[in-house]
């Protein structure tokens, strides 16, 4: 039997399209759950060490900070150990943060909660391109899949972190340490990719949903990063990301806290802050299919984000409706989270160029969402209530239904 040729992309993704579309959706469940299942504890670990409510926050803002600083260099470790490596080391590196967490030391908790980041971080920037390169037609399928995934064990690790310590009788640092699973099985699944033989870029065709363009002339070659950073669709595309993540991560953090100053019991806020993360993944089961299917996306990128602006709204002025107003927020940030991801695939033409344009929507977009727990927690601190701060963020939701509105329209950027 002859060996496929390691300049034709799609050769490998054909003899091992099971094996590799498990691996991704393995991988995908551990790019959110190791951080935002700390946030229905924040409490006890703030008890536990006499954290002031700032220093609690920042294991919510960590992370985020590690996704902004090492995301900008996916793309280059991409290039310079393959994809299949770099998931590989992305996957050893959340092992070895969730760990170092789980020691019962200050210390430890905030260097784990920064290296398990860095590894999500690498993550995050990779799939993308991974999906351009070996599945070009199979963008909106795998990534609703994939964040299906990442949405569903995010909702897990949320729910059960509670009953986890409160029925079961473990320690926080146990409870969170048995989330080193989700890697562990990740990184099992993904051993047989390290086999493959190491890919070069070789410019595709751009997919069926976009407009053509020129993609070059049929050598090995790579875009310059500059042209991505000026590139005003990219902005567009980055900053419709940023603005989804600014607002989704100030109610992963606070969520608990809203709804507990709401009156509802901490059991309740920690099962609520996981049935907003599970609508969230079953957004894929919709968006992502329909999405796939339309000629540009502009009218789901508004609609969502209204969906989320109705939710906000509804929890900063009828509380009672907790149940429906997480839900909707979940599906609404959850579809907006889809959409951002697919149009990193489906704007730019190379596996390479969905790298590095994934790398700038999660370096600026991450930054963007470390400030606004800060932020919205200050805002809450100066009103005195949650009202003032949920309705910001709702009005924020304008402004990405205007960058979704132009994300979405069916345009590549150049290669």
């Amino acid at each position: 039997m002859s060996r496929p040729n390691p300049l034709d992309l799609n050769a490998a993704a054909r003899g091992r399209p099971l094996l590799l579309a498990t691996g991704i959706v393995l991988i995908a469940a551990c790019l959110r759950a190791p951080f935002t299942s700390a946030a229905p504890l924040l409490n006890l670990i703030r008890e536990s060490f006499g954290l002031g409510t700032t220093q609690a926050g920042m294991l919510t803002t960590l992370p985020l900070l590690a996704f902004a600083a090492v995301s900008p260099f996916g793309a280059r470790l991409a290039r310079a150990f393959g994809f299949e490596r770099a998931l590989f080391g992305a996957l050893l590196l959340i092992v070895g943060g969730i760990a170092l967490r789980s020691f019962n030391a200050v210390p430890c908790l905030y260097l784990g909660t920064a290296v398990l980041g860095g590894g999500i971080a690498i993550g995050n920037v990779l799939l993308p391109g991974l999906l351009k390169r070996d599945y070009p037609d199979k963008i909106a399928l795998l990534t609703s899949a994939y964040a299906l995934a990442m949405g569903m064990a995010a909702a897990l690790g949320s729910a059960v972190m509670i009953p986890l310590v409160n029925g079961a009788g473990l320690s926080w640092p146990l409870a969170l340490g048995l989330l080193i699973i989700l890697p562990l099985l990740a990184a099992i699944g993904w051993l047989p990719q390290l086999r493959s033989p190491r890919r070069e870029l070789v410019p595709m065709a751009p997919s069926r949903s976009v407009k053509s363009g020129a993609v070059g002339d049929g050598a090995a070659r790579r875009p310059a990063a500059g042209r991505i950073w000026s590139s005003r669709l990219a902005w567009l595309v980055t900053l419709f990301l940023g603005f989804n993540s600014f607002i989704y991560y100030v109610i992963v953090s606070w969520l608990p806290a809203i709804l507990i100053a709401a009156g509802y019991s901490p059991a309740q806020a920690g099962s609520l802050h996981g049935l907003m993360q599970l609508t969230s993944a079953l957004a894929g089961l919709l968006v992502g299919p329909v999405a796939g299917r339309m000629r540009d996306q502009r009218v789901i990128a508004l609609g969502v984000s209204l969906l989320c602006l109705l939710a906000l709204a509804g929890l900063a002025l009828y509380p009672a409706l907790a149940v429906l107003w997480t839900a909707l927020f979940g599906f609404g940030s959850g579809a907006a989270i889809i959409l951002g991801l697919m149009f990193v695939s489906l704007r730019v033409h190379t596996s390479h160029q969905a790298a590095a344009l994934s790398g700038m929507a999660q370096c600026v977009g991450y930054l963007l969402a470390a400030t606004g727990p800060i932020l919205i927690g200050a805002l809450r601190d100066a009103a005195g209530n949650w009202e003032s701060a949920l309705l910001m963020c709702a009005a924020l939701c304008l402004v990405m239904a205007w960058l979704g509105m132009l994300a979405g329209r069916n345009r590549q950027i150049a290669a």
